[in-house]
Formats: C-alpha cells, structure tokens, sequence
C-alpha cells in the first residue's frame, strides 16, 4: 500500500463529502477509493470513517487522523517544492479566514501585498462572519474576534476591540437625551440581525438586556454605518468598524459607560510545530502589520 497515496485518498474523500464526489475530483474508480480507504483502515487497526448508504461520518480516530494527514500532505507539498525551488522563495497554497467586515478592511490588503512579493504563493481567503473550526473550513490559520473555546490551537493576540453604540450629530441634535440604555426606548435603532430584539450592555459589573424595537435592521455592516451617518438613528458596532467615523465626526460614540468589556482580536492557527513553513511565514509577517492597523479602542 501507497501510504502517502492512501492519506491523499482519504482526505479528498472527506473534504468531498462522499466515495462518489472523491472519484469524480481525482478521476479514480469509486472500486479504487474503497479498496484504498479498507486498506488505510486495516493498517492502522481503526475505523476512520462511520460509512452508509446515505451518509459517512468520520469516527474520533478519523478526526484525529484526519488533522494528522491535512499537516503531513502539506509539509510533503511544501520540502517538494523547496527542493524543487533555488530562489528558497515560499510555495504552495494558503488558506486564509477572516470575519467579513475585518477581513475587507484590513487582511485583504495585506494578501494582496504578499502576493504581490511571493509569486509561488497562491492564496484562498474566506471572508465568513460564522465562527467555524479550521479543521471544517480548511484553513491553515485565521483571524478571530472574542473569546474563544479551548480548540487545542494557538491564539495570538493582535489588539482588542468592542461593541460601542453610535449616532450622527445631526440625529443627536434632533434627538431626545441618550442617557443610559433604558432611552433608547425613545429612539430609532439600526440594528444587525444577529443582535436580535436586545442589546446588550454592561452595569456595575453586570450585563444589561435592554429591549429595541428597530427601525432598520441589517444583514450587513456597512449598511448600518450608511444608515446611522445618514441620520436615520442609534446602531451598535465593534470599533474597529466605525473608528476612522468617530475620528472624523460623522459619528459620535454614546452610552460609553455601558459599553461591555473589550473582546480580543487574535491569529488562530496549530501548534507552531504543525505550521507548514509557507504558513508559518505568512502568519509571521502579518502579524507586526496586523497588529499596528487594528485601532485601538479609547476607554475613556
């Protein structure tokens, strides 16, 4: 048995969801992928894969062999091509994740200038706003917002962030007083449609659920801070995402002895020692940048 082969065979039937689907991508037999998938399993002395008619699910040595085969494809992937390569220059793919909105705003760019200085290097970045293991969207390392489950992976902090609750002047001169949460009562709320019906907000140590009856409510972020400088009302968002507004005055920042703590912005990726060198490099140069683009959040 091709162990290498069996390992690539296996991960491709996992990442396309079916022996079918597998045969399609590789143009092998369906015949072949179970003769290869049997002979995998009865190497190891496990079950890798819980197989019916209608569905398959990996077993818990699956998962584990599954991350083990992912680093050990992709370091084979990477000294073949430095071998290959006599520049030393970085190969291969990067997959690369980000929240939507962060993402755009600032790991975008810096893609675009890593590939502009490493032309081996090719790049897939998803921009999801849904919080998903790396292992099930396939990426080798990603840039998370808030505290996050112990995962096994590492999470390198690059700055901070929070939810800060905004308005225009305008709408603030036409507006009743904003004084503690309980006005909004009074107010036209733009809210997001994750936030649902309450906002959430901080007091004397504890949480505070104050009901809103939305004037406006968005699926997407900018389409809120559109509608907030335009006067329409009051809406929430992480700083990041309205600090160059607040710095220039089309938006102000209001109940800020209310706001929630601070969430952590971090890279996420496997232990150092799984680090493929194409990510480990990548993951290196963008942190400093990272780090000094994120702005920070003023308390006061």
């Amino acid at each position: 048995m091709d162990r290498l082969k069996a390992m690539a065979n296996f991960v491709r039937i996992v990442e396309c969801g079916s022996l079918s689907a597998a045969a399609n991508a590789s143009g092998q037999a369906v015949a072949s992928l179970v003769r290869s998938l049997a002979a995998l399993e009865q190497h190891l002395g496990v079950r890798l894969l819980n197989r019916s008619t209608r569905r398959m699910a990996l077993t818990s040595e699956g998962e584990q062999y599954l991350a083990f085969s992912r680093r050990t494809l992709a370091e084979f992937d990477d000294i073949e091509q430095q071998l290959g390569a006599h520049d030393g220059a970085p190969r291969g793919l990067l997959r690369v994740g980000a929240p939507v909105e962060f993402g755009q705003r600032f790991v975008a760019p810096l893609v675009n200038e890593y590939l502009k200085a490493h032309p081996g290097i090719r790049v897939e970045l998803s921009l999801n706003d849904q919080v998903v293991a790396l292992l099930d969207e396939r990426l080798d390392c990603a840039l998370r917002i808030g505290h996050l489950p112990d995962s096994g992976m590492v999470a390198r902090a690059l700055g901070a962030t929070r939810l800060v609750t905004c308005a225009s002047p305008a709408y603030l001169r036409a507006s009743a007083p904003l004084p503690t949460p309980a006005a909004l009562a009074e107010h036209a709320c733009i809210s997001q449609v994750s936030h649902g019906l309450q906002w959430h907000f901080r007091q004397a140590g504890k949480d505070l659920a104050q009901p809103i009856a939305p004037r406006l409510v968005c699926n997407q972020i900018r389409a809120a801070r559109l509608a907030c400088e335009q006067g329409l009302g009051v809406t929430r968002l992480l700083h990041y995402q309205v600090a160059d507004a607040l710095a220039e005055g089309s938006l102000v920042r209001v109940l800020r002895d209310y706001e929630p703590p601070n969430l952590p912005v971090q890279w996420v990726y496997p232990h150092a020692l799984a680090l493929a060198p194409r990510v480990r490099g990548f993951v290196e140069w963008a942190y400093p940048l990272l780090e000094r683009v994120i702005p920070a959040v003023d308390q006061g």
